[in-house]
């Protein structure tokens, strides 16, 4: 019993760590009528159907048909690197970043047991986490933290886009520039696989996925989009219920308790209050670097009005260290169970790439 919550907390530390601050805060500020709202039941309801539609086309084989086209397509270490890196970095603005690494690092992996360059593995492997993580800035689906500011502040498309597209433009340039510290050693000739795409569930979850980017845009009510999702899955996979990350959704939650709770503190309000004013792009990128990006917007929101920032600071900030972003966890537990893995040389190639593009990006968005 005891070591399988050891093994719990350790894989679930930012619940464990918002789950705790959340009850702390419970007894500084007892339970009353306010805490009804607390909870943003759209973000919860989004994220929600967003896991359930793509773990639905997921299941369809319509990823690794991707995989496989750009693994034919690529004829030595560097052009793979680089198409990983576009995948991974344009597929994030859809189907978010964590998805986005889930499906593409493993076969990453997988590749490179044919090519035997383990530098080139983790560089890879690194770029591509990156990649994820700043493509994901660029649309309010992209990530948790998106979804939530982009409901939180009541942003538009057109000043979320307008704040983030110039960020993203620099990043993805950064990023092919850092492609050509891989070698062009001839890839090993790929076997096409005969992938065969259920048609039917396509279909039916790429509607679904279009019904939840509507909701986000506030074309479709949240409500209306949890039924279609629900109903969708018990009619066409009810597995797909249990795939759902019901531990980043109860994340949210006690972060909305935690910082609704906080916000009613009048000396802490006051404190955040007057170190993010002026400074949200640095404090929030700051704070990510500790917490995670994701409950650092959650939090950080209860003491700003400057929605624009907060979202570009955080986005920013999931580079630099592993626990910036979660999606960088994802990452770094796939190349850690892989055979031959070196964390030690994982950790020292996610410094060197991450701190400095952190570096370059707040110092563009701050001082120019």
């Amino acid at each position: 019993m005891i070591k399988k919550i050891k093994s719990f907390c350790k894989s679930q530390t930012v619940l464990v760590i918002a789950f705790i601050l959340a009850v702390i805060t419970v007894f500084i500020v007892p339970p009353d009528e306010k805490y009804a709202g607390y909870c943003n039941r759209a973000v919860l309801i989004q994220l929600f159907a967003l896991m359930l539609s793509v773990a639905g086309l997921r299941s369809t084989g319509i990823f690794e048909k991707l995989t496989d086209i750009i693994l034919t397509k690529s004829g030595n270490v560097r052009k793979l690197g680089l198409l990983f890196v576009c995948v991974c970095f344009f597929s994030s603005m859809l189907v978010t970043n964590d998805v986005a690494l889930i499906t593409f690092v493993p076969l990453t992996i997988l590749t490179f047991e044919h090519i035997k360059d383990e530098k080139s593995r983790i560089i890879t492997i690194v770029l591509e986490t990156a990649a994820a993580n700043l493509g994901s800035m660029m649309t309010p689906v992209g990530n948790p933290q998106n979804i939530y500011l982009y409901d939180e502040y009541k942003l538009t498309a057109f000043d979320f886009v307008k704040t983030t597209l110039p960020t993203g433009i620099i990043s993805i340039v950064l990023l092919i520039f850092l492609t050509f510290l891989l070698p062009k050693t001839p890839c090993r000739n790929h076997d096409s696989k005969d992938i065969n795409i259920n048609l039917k569930l396509s279909a039916a979850y790429s509607i679904l996925f279009i019904i939840c980017i509507l909701t986000v845009f506030r074309f479709i009510p949240d409500y209306v989009c949890f039924i279609i999702a629900v109903v969708t899955a018990l009619i066409f996979d009810r597995k797909l219920l249990i795939k759902v990350d019901y531990a980043l959704l109860f994340t949210f939650v006690c972060f909305f308790v935690f910082v609704g709770n906080i916000s009613r503190i009048e000396t802490v309000s006051d404190f955040f209050s007057e170190i993010l004013s002026g400074r949200e792009i640095l404090v929030s990128a700051l704070l990510s670097q500790v917490i995670s990006n994701v409950p650092a917007a959650v939090m950080l929101s209860g003491f700003s009005g400057e929605g624009l920032k907060l979202l570009l600071g955080v986005n920013i900030g999931g580079l630099g260290t592993l626990i910036a972003s979660l999606a960088s966890l994802i990452s770094y537990q796939f190349y850690s169970k892989s055979e031959g893995a070196d964390s030690k040389r994982y950790m020292l190639a996610f410094s060197a790439v991450g701190f400095p593009m952190l570096a370059v990006l707040l110092l563009i968005n701050i001082f120019i």
